[in-house]
């Protein structure tokens, strides 16, 4: 694996210490009318070199008709959890979109329960990072993802 280690604060871009959950990063800050604000709170933290786990505490306004989580938010809190989980993991602190994003639906997902991303930083160049992970619900494994992200620049 190979993962950068030259910038020792993981933290995201905009992230700060969680109030309610000690050990735990969040972007407290969003702006409430954008769309990343509709996934809800997200937590973050690192767990071991090239490793990271984001959190989030799904509700019944991301659920689908069927009652279950819908999945297309479940694949926007997987794409932001490659940025927060990327950069806990040890990515380079730079700007980056997503290039793709691969998700495999695994099991359903519920309301009142957290979502926990198993993010991985499988390598990174100088302008790719390379991840995947497993998404789970009460330690069941409900969704597997792999994306590249684009370092568009750096970030001072």
């Amino acid at each position: 694996m190979d993962v950068p280690q030259e910038d020792s604060d993981n933290r995201p871009s905009g992230a700060r210490e969680d109030p309610d959950h000690p050990g735990w990063y969040s972007w407290i800050d969003i702006n409430p009318d954008s769309f990343a604000a509709q996934t809800g709170k997200m937590i973050f933290r690192p767990d071991g070199p090239g490793r990271a786990v984001v959190r989030m505490f799904p509700d019944g306004r991301h659920l689908n008709l069927g009652g279950s989580l819908h999945g297309g938010m479940v694949m926007s809190f997987i794409d932001m959890a490659l940025f927060g989980g990327g950069r806990c993991a040890g990515m380079r602190r730079a700007h980056y979109v997503t290039l793709d994003l691969t998700t495999k639906f695994m099991g359903r997902g519920e309301a009142g329960k957290p979502l926990d991303a198993h993010v991985e930083l499988v390598r990174q160049t100088r302008s790719l990072a390379f991840l995947q992970g497993v998404v789970r619900q009460d330690g069941a494994a409900c969704y597997s993802f792999s994306g590249t992200l684009k370092k568009l620049r750096d970030v001072t």
